[in-house]
């Protein structure tokens, strides 16, 4: 990771941040849960009402990346080979050719997940967990590092198919832009006065220094009294009676994986919130 001067993948993540502080205008603790996330080798939900900003923090991210990046529009009519890709038959070959679909790429942005059907939704679990695709009982790697960033809006409901529970599992994070404030709404005002600043952003990381930076972040020492006390929160969430499905072996495992990207006690907090919000599931009365 030092083709650009870089010594340590904080200066790689510091970069990206500065790009993506050109477009969203504060938000800093979104964004650095998102370059959390991406060091964890997770994925993210971005969930929020329209106008937020959801699917130009995702595009703003991709950008700081020099990897391919896709974006699905998600619609009851998406079928599963139109992620994943095809066999076709070439006439002039006289032979079966595979096309890869749009699940083939760095960052992938499912824009508006829920509006597909279960069936085409379905079709991303094996790529968010396994980094593979198996079409006609051929297996196919995908490229790393993966990152599948979708959007949805939790307001609206006509024409929209709720994340089964094993979807949700596969996030490593739930994230909400929210309103912005006062002084960040005259700010937003003015960086869009003319046009879209998404255009300034330029790629400060190759998708291959993305993956060194995620296998040198995966050796950061995670302690026993750390482990044990991410444990023994899942476990209380699993019994608590107000708790209709507590918080998964697999999230209790991601949260673990992204503590060690976010050292302070702060981040450590928000962390572990952020992660069981995906898979908690409150009992209906107490809702």
């Amino acid at each position: 990771m030092t083709e650009n001067g870089w010594s340590r993948p904080v200066d790689m993540i510091r970069d990206i941040r500065e790009q993506i502080g050109r477009v969203i205008v504060g938000k800093t603790d979104t964004v650095d849960l998102l370059l959390a996330c991406l060091l964890a080798g997770g994925h993210a939900l971005l969930e929020d009402v329209p106008g937020t900003g959801k699917t130009l923090l995702a595009k703003a991210l991709a950008r700081t990346i020099s990897g391919t990046f896709r974006r699905i529009q998600f619609t009851p009519d998406l079928l599963p080979s139109d992620l994943s890709g095809i066999y076709f038959y070439n006439q002039k070959k006289s032979d079966f050719e595979f096309r890869p679909g749009p699940v083939f790429t760095n960052v992938l942005l499912a824009d508006e997940i829920n509006r597909a059907t279960p069936r085409t939704q379905s079709s991303l679990l094996e790529c968010m967990e396994e980094r593979q695709v198996t079409i006609d009982g051929v297996t196919h790697r995908l490229e790393q590092p993966f990152l599948v960033l979708a959007t949805q809006n939790p307001v609206e409901q006509h024409g929209t198919f709720p994340l089964p529970e094993a979807q949700l599992d596969r996030f490593l994070m739930r994230l909400s832009m929210g309103y912005p404030s006062f002084e960040e709404g005259v700010g937003i005002l003015k960086r869009f006065r003319a046009e879209s600043p998404l255009g300034e952003v330029v790629p400060v990381a190759s998708a291959a220094e993305v993956a060194d930076a995620q296998r040198l972040a995966a050796d950061v020492r995670v302690s026993d009294d750390l482990l044990g006390y991410i444990v023994r929160i899942a476990e209380a969430s699993r019994r608590h009676p107000d708790v209709a499905l507590g918080v998964s072996r697999a999230a209790a495992r991601r949260c673990c994986a992204q503590r060690r990207h976010t050292p302070s006690s702060k981040g450590g907090r928000i962390s572990f919130l952020t992660i069981s919000n995906v898979s908690l599931r409150l009992c209906s009365a107490t809702v």
